[in-house]
């Protein structure tokens, strides 16, 4: 078995909407890959990590040279959490490693593969965001075809 790996952001924050967009379409890119090359035997599968204690949020972190004050209750309050959080990250990246390898090896790997309790509950809330909307969008949705 063959298998492709991608690791992408299923949910986006403010200050970060390039590095967000990026994942969204690797993402989306992946769930079609994924059905295009089944046939192969050719798995892929995503990997969606949570905060991990990497030069990520550290040095790794470029930043705007010039900032705006208007965007300072928003991109700002990201930009000031991501900077506090450096080396307190609760992923392991050596434990992430080994469920990386582990997956490669299985029988059968998920689509998706949440690495880090953070990741589990930033899932959880984007699909409980999605939901809601969609309950309370559906009699508009449902109305939205030809009768």
């Amino acid at each position: 078995m063959k298998m492709l790996l991608k690791r992408v952001l299923i949910k986006s924050f403010a200050g970060f909407g390039i590095y967000n967009a990026s994942k969204f379409a690797l993402e989306g890119f992946s769930e079609a890959m994924a059905a295009e090359v089944a046939p192969l035997g050719i798995k892929v599968s995503i990997i969606e990590p949570g905060p991990f204690r990497t030069n990520f949020a550290g040095n790794g972190l470029g930043q705007a040279k010039k900032l705006i004050d208007d965007y300072s209750e928003t991109a700002g309050l990201f930009r000031t959490k991501l900077k506090s959080v450096d080396g307190k990250q609760e992923g392991d990246p050596i434990k992430a490693s080994k469920a990386i390898i582990d997956l490669v090896n299985s029988e059968n790997p998920t689509l998706r593969l949440p690495l880090g309790k953070v990741a589990i509950l930033t899932i959880e809330s984007k699909l409980d965001s999605i939901k809601s909307e969609l309950e309370e969008t559906r009699s508009i949705a449902e109305n939205a075809i030809y009768t």
